[in-house]
């Protein structure tokens, strides 16, 4: 569905509105409607003990999957090793199963939901241990020492003495073969790249560079555990472990420069590690995304077009013609004095709680408005993050007094208080804060299992979909500002999806940021390295996940099946959940054990 078919939507769920009075909305199954009294302070007790007995039958499996997978992985801490792999294999095995023991038709929706989710979620594992021996192959040639350091730390976890003699003598071997690598990728000092290491790609330099950094981490905790405690280790490590300590970092130092071509003293390039196409198709199945990767392009440029519509809508309104980014280019400009932005932000707040709480559409706690708090985000944290980040304690971003002044001028432009006035929302109630407080108190097992960004983000950016719908906006500016972020939402899908299939360079991503969104291009490459780092579906799942809840919402509101408070209420009760398990939980869809995603909830041209 585009955008404009959904105002039409929504002319047709405002007079179906009209017409249906309380008796029209269709009861709804245990556990799907929030218990009466839930949000009071205190609240009421036995409509939440009513709630508890409609919860999942797997609720406590669950619960027991996510700790012992988090147990054995404390367990065996070394990335790659051959241990940690075999072991969480077997536990994946073993409990894939176990779920064939269960009997699925005897489950209740909620359990089946869980049933479902969790099957996924191992489903998934196994497919990224996969994808870890992968990553781990290409890797080995640069790190040869690496199952050296394994076995000596897995020995130690397996509660065997260590031969502080042998042990010695295997870092001082290691010490010298790392020198060795250092001085192999020149052909002389100063001279072109060696032959044998021109092949490799900055992309799995730096990855072989990070794992360094994690084993000699790793080096440093096995150290810890006998130095000083052991007088014969400590009188035949000291030396050794020295100068294995040094050379490892040395070593990721000249990955990181030699191969991949960081310069000394300057920002190190974006890289980042995309997981192409195959990862992409295991990330979609793991979210219950019944669409390519192609398609999803498709639509984060179908809704790019409707937004470019709006924005020269707007900058006509503000006498810029079709001129959109000279209008963007004024709102750039209307930033705060230093000092000012964390006051502009409460007035925001204020107003963004009272407007929703006047939509008479969600249940607002009153304890969730009473305790969010703000606080500033640091210079560092502002490299990678330029804007801010919400929950409980949202972090703000605005220049610093060490900041040089480009720096300054991009935070002020990028952060005003009408780039910022759709985010508050999101970032607090009903947002991010208001998500996390539920998370703690209804289905939190959900949470354990999977973090999907669909439903985190995704439901924050719903909002911002609908209060643009409901007139939110005070003025032109702040127009701008919520369709300047609604375009970088679908700018996210388009040039995050090109990056991890390999389509797109990193720098191809943040020109584009620059020259089609209209970004700083501090903050597009803030933006651009984050997405390097972060899952490779979590920058699509915004604008993705507020399309899916929004059609939703036309589902089984348009239509008499909820109202709309008790829609939004189900939601957040729920727990999270991929959005097309949401679907199934509020209209009671049939599921099966072997249930895969099939909704289409956008139409793509």
């Amino acid at each position: 569905m585009t955008s404009m078919n959904w105002r039409k939507a929504l002319s047709v769920l405002a007079l179906a509105t009209a017409a249906w009075g309380p008796a029209a909305v269709q009861a709804q199954p245990d556990g799907v409607v929030p218990p009466e009294g839930w949000a009071a302070d205190p609240p009421s007790l036995p409509s939440l003990v009513s709630f508890a007995k409609t919860e999942s039958e797997l609720r406590v499996a669950v619960v027991r999957f996510a700790e012992d997978d988090a147990a054995i992985r404390r367990r065996y801490p070394v990335r790659y090793s051959t241990q940690q792999t075999e072991r969480l294999r077997e536990f994946y095995e073993g409990w894939r199963d176990q779920l064939t023991e269960v009997d699925f038709d005897g489950l209740s929706q909620e359990g089946r939901i869980d049933y479902i989710i969790l099957r996924n979620e191992i489903v998934f594992r196994l497919e990224m241990l996969e994808l870890g021996e992968e990553r781990a192959a290409e890797i080995a040639p640069l790190v040869p020492f690496a199952k050296d350091i394994e076995v000596l730390e897995q020995t130690r976890l397996d509660r065997q003495r260590v031969d502080p003699r042998d042990a010695a003598t295997t870092l001082n071997d290691m010490a010298g073969e790392i020198d060795e690598l250092i001085h192999s990728f020149r052909d002389e000092e100063d001279g072109p790249l060696n032959r044998r290491w021109s092949k490799v790609s900055p992309v799995v330099a730096v990855r072989a560079a990070d794992h360094v950094d994690h084993l000699r981490e790793t080096l440093g905790n096995w150290n810890t555990f006998y130095d000083g405690y052991d007088p014969m280790f400590t009188w035949w490590m000291e030396k050794p472990y020295a100068a294995v300590d040094e050379a490892l970092a040395a070593y990721s130092k000249a990955l990181r420069e030699e191969i991949a071509g960081n310069v000394p003293g300057e920002t190190p390039p974006i890289t980042g590690d995309p997981v192409l196409a195959e990862g992409l198709e295991a990330h979609l199945a793991h979210e219950m995304i019944a669409y390519s990767p192609e398609e999803l392009i498709r639509i984060g440029e179908q809704e790019f077009r409707w937004i470019e519509e709006q924005m020269k809508i707007v900058s006509n309104d503000m006498g810029y013609g079709d001129d959109w980014k000279a209008a963007l280019e004024h709102t750039k400009e209307l930033a705060p004095p230093p000092g000012e932005i964390p006051w502009v932000l409460y007035d925001i707040a204020d107003y963004s709680e009272a407007f929703i709480e006047n939509m008479n559409a969600i249940t607002l706690p009153p304890l969730s408005r009473e305790i969010w708090r703000f606080t500033m985000q640091t210079p560092e944290r502002q490299l990678v993050n330029p804007f801010f980040t919400g929950g409980e304690v949202t972090h703000l971003s605005y220049p610093t007094d060490t900041m040089e002044h480009d720096q300054k001028m991009m935070s002020m432009r990028g952060n005003t208080p009408h780039f910022n006035f759709p985010t508050v929302q999101h970032e607090l109630v009903p947002g991010h804060h208001l998500q996390g407080f539920m998370d703690d108190r209804f289905n939190a097992h959900r949470a354990q299992l999977n973090r999907t960004p669909f439903w985190g983000e995704g439901w924050a950016l719903y909002w911002e979909l609908i209060l643009w719908d409901e007139a939110f906006p005070r003025n032109d500016p702040d127009k701008m500002g919520m369709l300047f972020w609604r375009m970088h939402r679908a700018a996210r899908i388009v040039f995050s999806l090109n990056y991890q299939l390999g389509n797109w360079t990193p720098e191809e991503c943040v020109d584009f940021l620059v020259e089609r969104v209209g970004h700083e291009r501090a903050n597009a490459e803030a933006e651009v390295r984050r997405t390097t780092m972060a899952p490779p579906l979590y920058q699509l799942a915004y604008l993705v996940g507020g399309l899916q809840i929004r059609s939703l919402r036309e589902e089984v509101v348009a239509n008499g099946d909820m109202d709309l408070t008790t829609f939004h209420d189900s939601i957040l009760i729920g727990g999270r959940m991929p959005i097309e398990m949401i679907r199934a939980r509020l209209t009671g869809k049939e599921l099966t054990p072997d249930y895969e995603a099939d909704w289409m909830f956008y139409v793509v041209e």
